[in-house]
């Protein structure tokens, strides 16, 4: 399939979605044009914030490949994505992104990322969402022991 075809589909998924009572967002995972796996915003349906259609892509085409690294694919997903999927992308080394709407257009129909991407620049003391750090020294013993694990899986 060609790059137009797949973000077609992405877009045929966003819309369909969007007729079955989810979100507006559809998304395509595919490797040398052919689909791997595909997903929609599940967010409401399955109560689950973040089953956004880029996550649940990135979930299916993972199991489906049997790793956690997409390496050699791509993903076509109707909305430029929100900060969480764009962090997911990333980690799932996904080769490149393609995408239709974006996030101006979400944020004219109520989804507007623009605060988390403002928060993120704020030291964690001064975040609207609260948060302290406790229990340092116990918490650190899962990191030495990671470091010292000689068989560890890197990702």
């Amino acid at each position: 399939m060609t790059k137009e075809e797949l973000m077609r589909k992405a877009i045929t998924l966003s819309e369909e979605n969007v007729a079955a009572g989810g979100g507006p967002f559809g998304a395509v995972i595919a490797r040398n044009g052919e689909i791997i796996a595909t997903g929609t915003n599940r967010v409401t349906p399955d109560c689950d914030p973040t089953a956004h259609a880029e996550v649940s892509a990135i979930r299916a085409a993972a199991q489906k490949l049997g790793t956690f690294d997409l390496s050699g694919c791509e993903i076509y997903t109707s909305c430029e994505p929100c900060p969480m999927c764009l962090g997911a992308i990333y980690w799932a080394r996904l080769d490149r992104m393609y995408y239709g709407n974006d996030k101006q257009d979400a944020a004219r129909i109520g989804f507007d990322d623009a605060f988390i991407y403002q928060e993120l620049e704020k030291d964690p003391v001064q975040r609207r969402l609260h948060s302290e750090r406790l229990l340092s020294k116990e918490a650190i013993r899962a990191f030495e022991a990671w470091m010292a694990k000689p068989d560890k899986t890197e990702y």
